[in-house]
């Protein structure tokens, strides 16, 4: 259950940069035990490796909150904090943070990024409806740094309410234009679809809204749940199809016509990723460290005069997508080691 707002921002968000120092004024302490495990334990400087990565985002985490409580008492204590020269600033900080953890997590866990598809130049001047699968750790975080960092675009993103645990998130995506929806099913999917509609309302050329309509990270068991709901709606033919599709989990059609329906005019932008997405757990990230990972991302681009406008259309249209995106997956996915 997630804390109340006070609780975060009074107790959380203080504890974190309180962490944070205490972590770098004993570093070299953190540094001499790594060290002297690294040896006796399997790959390459793993535990150093681990180390350097928290301390790194843990830093980075009191760093951006330290700024967040500056520019929120330049703004007035929070009277212009969602202006867009505030606005901007707060992106700013995105980039910054994106930039530092994607170039550090990379050098040191050894990750590279491809990317297929469109280039950058191909999306300018158009509101973007980005839809990516979800599977492997951190492909959010990559995702937001391609779009932010690659592509000059301003996201807004539709995430789980869980990631509010993370201090420097919660304050930060809750100033920018984003939604956090609750897991919750007894929330109804009405609630959600409609904050979708409402975040995708008025895109700007150089906005783009994210969902994963999958609605979570893959693994087998959601696999088998997602065909099992299909099947008690009725559904037996989209069961049938999702069975068939083996890297994906079955796609929740709301909030995506939610989106199509808010934005018309905006192009629609579909992402796959493979590399990291056998891993599942926290026990196989640490298993693989260092990764020596290529992670291959694709794009596609479709014109928003392309987008089929019936809501069952859109439904077929998003399933067809799907399957593709599983071939393309299975094609392309690289070899477990």
């Amino acid at each position: 259950m997630l804390p109340p707002r006070w609780v975060r921002r009074l107790v959380i968000a203080p504890a974190t940069v309180g962490l944070a120092v205490l972590l770098v004024t004993t570093l070299p302490l953190w540094l001499v035990l790594a060290a002297a495990l690294s040896p006796v334990m399997p790959g390459k400087l793993r535990p150093l490796r681990v180390l350097w990565v928290a301390t790194v985002h843990l830093v980075l985490e009191a760093v951006i909150l330290v700024a967040l409580a500056g520019l929120w008492v330049a703004s007035g204590f929070g009277l212009l904090v969602r202006t867009p020269p505030f606005q901007r600033r707060h992106y700013a900080l995105v980039r910054w943070y994106l930039n530092v953890m994607f170039a550090e997590a990379g050098r040191v866990l050894r990750v590279t990024v491809r990317v297929e598809g469109p280039g950058p130049d191909d999306y300018t001047g158009r509101p973007l409806l980005v839809f990516c699968r979800h599977a492997g750790p951190g492909d959010s975080f990559l995702l937001t740094h391609a779009l932010v960092n690659w592509y000059d675009r301003e996201p807004r993103i539709v995430l789980k309410e869980t990631l509010q645990w993370d201090p420097a998130l919660d304050v930060l995506l809750n100033r920018l234009p984003n939604r956090f929806v609750s897991p919750d099913p007894g929330r109804g999917g009405d609630a959600v679809e409609a904050e979708i509609a409402v975040l995708a309302s008025n895109l700007d050329a150089d906005d783009a809204l994210v969902i994963f309509p999958e609605g979570g990270n893959f693994t087998e068991r959601r696999r088998q749940r997602a065909i099992d709901r299909l099947r008690r709606l009725g559904l037996a033919r989209m069961a049938a199809r999702a069975e068939a599709m083996r890297h994906v989990l079955a796609p929740r059609p709301g909030g995506v016509a939610a989106a199509l329906a808010a934005a018309p005019e905006a192009d629609v932008v579909w992402v796959a990723h493979t590399g990291v997405d056998h891993l599942v757990t926290v026990t196989d990230v640490w298993r693989e460290l260092p990764m020596d990972k290529v992670i291959t991302m694709r794009w596609w681009r479709v014109p928003a005069a392309e987008v089929p406008r019936g809501r069952e259309e859109r439904i077929e249209w998003l399933f067809g997508w799907w399957e593709r995106i599983d071939a393309w997956i299975a094609d392309n996915a690289p070899p477990r080691r």
